[in-house]
């Protein structure tokens, strides 16, 4: 079995944007995003402290540090990119202005809830940001993760034990080991990384899944 890296996952991800789309890459993995899309392929990158139109990391030595993201990293600002009020970004968020948005989460259940913000323990430390006006605001909801927890814990699971960010709304899941759509039907199986079976993919989720591969 050979999971996927983290640049790998958000790799895969850069593939399914379509060109033109506004997207809204989360702090963590998805930023890395940022850095895989393809070069001529125009695609608005928004974050939510009020920036539009975001390239790829900055090279070292050229880092501005009055151009970060959300997750306080260091960006660059394509031709025509533009920054503004952060409420203004939030309406844009809110008024579904957001065609696709990619979240990290804690866990996702099998209906598409949505928990990333807290795990629920006493000294765990809460990190809305934007993610509840995202999760409801944007028109797709990605998640891209890790399949497990460092102990080896699904995150995928048939109904979320953490607080939720969101109800029903994440569409595709993306994971070191797979590619999951959220559907009627439940989840279904898209793609698995190399060397992964079916059997030892569903021993790993919590939820039951289906396959379309």
């Amino acid at each position: 079995m050979q999971p996927l890296s983290r640049d790998q996952i958000a790799q895969r991800v850069a593939l399914d944007i379509e060109e033109g789309a506004y997207v809204n890459l989360g702090i963590g993995l998805p930023t890395r995003i940022a850095n895989f899309l393809a070069p001529g392929k125009e695609i608005f990158l928004h974050s939510e402290n009020g920036i539009l139109g975001m390239g790829p990391a900055p090279e070292a030595g050229e880092e501005d540090d009055e151009l970060i993201n959300a997750g306080k990293e260091h960006v660059t600002l394509l031709t025509g990119g533009c920054f503004f009020h952060h409420g203004d970004s939030f309406a844009m968020m809110r008024g579904g202005h957001i065609d696709v948005c990619v979240l990290g989460a804690f866990q996702v259940a099998a209906n598409g809830d949505l928990a990333n913000w807290h795990t629920g323990a006493p000294d765990a430390i809460p990190a809305v940001g934007g993610a509840m006006d995202l999760a409801v605001g944007a028109k797709k909801v990605f998640v891209t993760m890790e399949h497990n927890t460092k102990k080896g814990e699904p995150k995928i699971v048939e109904r979320c034990t953490y607080p939720l960010t969101g109800l029903a709304c994440v569409d595709r899941i993306y994971t070191d080991l797979a590619v999951i759509d959220v559907t009627p039907r439940g989840l279904v199986v898209l793609e698995m990384a190399p060397g992964i079976d079916i059997q030892t993919l569903q021993n790993r989720t919590e939820a039951p899944l289906h396959y379309n591969i």
